[in-house]
């Protein structure tokens, strides 16, 4: 029998989001085994079940509320939403915060030796792709007129199979798109991955369990958009230092043992330190210069 007051979380069971949703869960804290076969897991330490699922399918879950939580790509989440012809103002989910992974974008490509002056270069083509809706209202919203034929999996191969004049489809480097001859010309929707819940009545249970797991979400997002910094720097240079290291809040300052004209800093930055950067605090007298990731993070 199902326990109402276990949070049921769905997440991708394979593909680009799968292992970076099992690595966030355990990065939380969840102490669970997400390498099994099995589709539901069981967590050790927390009234928490993981269930793995084809990625097309978690929307559906939160929105039928058979989860309460979900892991999934903005892309996926927002067709599934134009699909059931949801009012904007009414949605069945919320999104309760953006993640750092996943990032890709769903674009309109073309043969690589095709010209391509502006979007009206779409007019009466034949576009295969896996997003019809999206792809729908981005060319509606630009009075072009289009037909399409949905195409799970290999879309790139349509052109070139003579199935279609343009694909419509997620690029993240752009690698597949190249090795089959095409080009990307127009990007129409930005995704990332996000953690969306349910809407309904949902137990005060599991209403803090699914608070703490935002902090904890949110402290590792941080954690990793930061590092820890040492470095020795001059005394009148400590507000130079500080200067280069943006996000650095109240850093630590300390004296060194013997030394009068150099102090120690510590602190927490989410400057991205490129060695450019180093030698710029390097040109600026400090020594000693230590940039150490951050595992967990709470503010």
């Amino acid at each position: 029998m199902l326990n109402k007051n276990r949070l049921r979380i769905a997440m991708q069971k394979s593909g680009r989001l799968s292992q970076e949703s099992a690595n966030l869960l355990i990065k939380c804290g969840i102490k669970i085994n997400l390498q099994q076969q099995q589709l539901i897991s069981f967590a050790e330490n927390m009234p928490i079940d993981v269930v793995k699922v084809r990625d097309d399918d978690i929307p559906g879950l939160v929105m039928d509320q058979v989860v309460d939580l979900g892991i999934v790509g903005g892309n996926v989440l927002e067709e599934e939403s134009l699909k059931r012809k949801m009012d904007i103002d009414h949605p069945l989910y919320n999104i309760i915060q953006k993640l750092d992974f996943g990032s890709c974008r769903l674009s309109l490509s073309i043969p690589i030796n095709q010209e391509y002056l502006n979007i009206s270069s779409f007019n009466n083509s034949r576009i295969a792709t896996s997003y019809p809706f999206l792809l729908t209202r981005y060319l509606k919203k630009k009075n072009i007129e289009f037909s399409f034929f949905i195409l799970n999996g290999s879309v790139e191969i349509a052109p070139g199979a003579g199935l279609s004049d343009a694909i419509c489809d997620l690029v993240s480097t752009g690698a597949t798109l190249e090795a089959n001859g095409l080009k990307e010309v127009e990007v129409i929707y930005s995704s990332s991955a996000c953690l969306v819940s349910r809407i309904g009545e949902i137990s005060d249970i599991k209403k803090n369990l699914i608070n703490k797991l935002i902090t904890r979400i949110q402290g590792v997002i941080k954690a990793r958009e930061s590092k820890y910094i040492m470095l020795h720097a001059p005394y009148t240079k400590i507000q130079s230092v500080i200067s280069l290291l943006h996000g650095a809040e109240h850093p630590t300052i300390s004296k060194l043992a013997g030394e009068t004209k150099k102090v120690a800093i510590h602190m927490v930055s989410s400057e991205t330190l490129f060695w450019e950067t180093m030698e710029k605090l390097k040109s600026l007298g400090a020594s000693s210069i230590l940039v150490l990731p951050i595992e967990k993070m709470m503010e």
